[in-house]
C-alpha cells in the first residue's frame, strides 16, 4: 500500500515561545521516521511528505505521491499549533484518506479553555478554571483557589509548562499571565491546581473504542513541583527528566481503574476523536479532574500511547498498522453504495 507520513518540518525562527522549544518541534521528524519504519516493515510502500511553509507546494507534493492513505502526525502550520485544524481539512478537501481526528475535533481539544466548557456542560470533572485573553488584564479569581496553574490555552507537549506555573499568590499569578502573553502570543488558562495522581488514559479505535492499559507518572522525591514541565518531558539531561518516571500499568484499585476508563471513553466519544486519542487526569480523593484531551497524540515508540499499547501487548509496528487500518476503513464507508 502507498502512505504517505506528514508531519511538520522545524520554522527557521520561532514565531513564539523560547528557544528550546524547537527541542519538542524536532521531535515531530523523529516520530514520523519511526512511523515509516513501523510501515515498510509491514510491507508498506512509504514516502515522507514534509509540511513547511508553503502550503500550496505541500498539497503539490501530496498529488505526486497519490497516497492511498495520509498518515497525518502534522500537529500545527510552521510553528502555529492553532492551525492544526487546518491541516486536516487540506487532507479533506483534498480526497484523500487520513489517519486521526477530524478537523472540527482537532480544533477543539487545540482550545483547553473550550474543550473545559465542553467537558463542564456534561458534567465530567474538570478543574475550575478562567480565561484571560491576550491584552486582558488580571482576571477574577475569587473563586479559584491557590494554588493555580498558569498554561498557554492553544499549546501542548507541555510548551510553557514550568515549575513557576504553579503560584501561590496575586503577585506570582500577574507576573506568569505575563509571561504567557508576552512569550506564546496567546491566552493564559488559570486552573485551580490539583495535586493529586497523574494519569494517562490511551484510547484506540472508533466503535468500538478500546482503552488501553492505564500509564501513571510517578514523581520521585526532589521536585520543585509534581508537575510534567517542559524539561522534565523533553530535556533528558535535566533532573526533571530523572525525576519525572512513567509507569505501565498503573496500579489502580478496580473502582478508580471503571471511574477513569469510563471519565475518559465519555471525553473521547464527546469531542468525536477518532482512531485514537490520549486523556490526561489528575485523580485526586476519588476525582478524575481532566487536564487534557489529545487527539492525534505523539505516536513515538517512546511516548505514552505507545507505552500502553505495549502494555496491551500491541507492538508498535502492530500499533501503527492498527491506526492506518482504521482511517482506510472509514474511506472504504464513505464511499460504499448505499
Amino acid at each position: 500500500m502507498n502512505v504517505s507520513v506528514c508531519f511538520n518540518q522545524v520554522p527557521r525562527k520561532l514565531l513564539k515561545g523560547e528557544s528550546r522549544d524547537r527541542i519538542s518541534e524536532a521531535g515531530a521528524e523523529k516520530e514520523a521516521r519511526a512511523v515509516k519504519a513501523a510501515l515498510r516493515q509491514l510491507g508498506h510502500e512509504v514516502k515522507l511528505v514534509p509540511l513547511g511553509a508553503d502550503a500550496p507546494a505541500f498539497a503539490e507534493a501530496l498529488r505526486g505521491a497519490r497516497p492511498e492513505v495520509v498518515f497525518n502526525l502534522c500537529e500545527g502550520f510552521w510553528g502555529d499549533s492553532r492551525k492544526e485544524l487546518h491541516v486536516a481539512a487540506l487532507f479533506d478537501l483534498l480526497g484523500l484518506a487520513y489517519t486521526g481526528s477530524a478537523p472540527l475535533c482537532l480544533g477543539l481539544t487545540q482550545d483547553k479553555a473550550r474543550t473545559k466548557d465542553l467537558l463542564l456542560a456534561h458534567n465530567l470533572p474538570t478543574p475550575r478554571y478562567v480565561l484571560v485573553k491576550l491584552g486582558e488584564h488580571f482576571p477574577k479569581t475569587k473563586n479559584l483557589s491557590y494554588p493555580l496553574m498558569v498554561k498557554p490555552r492553544f499549546e501542548d507537549a507541555s510548551l510553557g509548562i514550568t515549575a513557576e506555573s504553579i503560584v501561590e499568590d496575586e503577585k506570582a499569578l500577574t507576573k506568569r499571565i505575563a509571561y504567557v502573553h508576552d512569550t506564546y502570543r496567546q491566552g493564559a488558562l488559570i486552573e485551580e491546581f490539583i495535586d493529586g495522581r497523574e494519569l494517562n488514559i490511551a484510547v484506540l479505535g472508533n466503535a468500538p473504542m478500546e482503552v488501553l492499559p492505564v500509564s501513571e507518572i510517578v514523581f520521585k522525591p526532589g521536585l520543585k513541583r509534581a508537575i510534567v514541565s517542559y524539561d522534565g518531558k523533553w530535556l533528558e539531561d535535566s533532573q526533571e527528566y530523572a525525576q519525572t518516571e512513567p509507569l505501565c500499568p498503573a496500579p489502580l484499585k478496580a473502582k478508580e481503574l471503571l471511574l477513569v476508563r469510563d471519565v475518559a471513553l465519555r471525553a473521547c466519544k464527546l469531542l468525536d476523536c477518532r482512531d485514537y486519542a490520549r486523556v490526561d487526569i489528575r485523580l485526586r480523593d476519588g476525582v478524575p479532574y481532566i487536564l487534557e484531551l489529545n487527539a492525534n497524540p505523539d505516536l513515538s515508540p517512546d511516548a505514552g500511547l505507545a507505552r500502553s499499547a505495549q502494555a496491551a501487548g500491541i507492538g508498535y509496528p502492530r500499533l501503527v498498522e492498527r491506526i492506518l487500518q482504521l482511517a482506510l476503513k472509514r474511506q472504504e464507508s464513505l464511499h460504499a453504495k448505499p
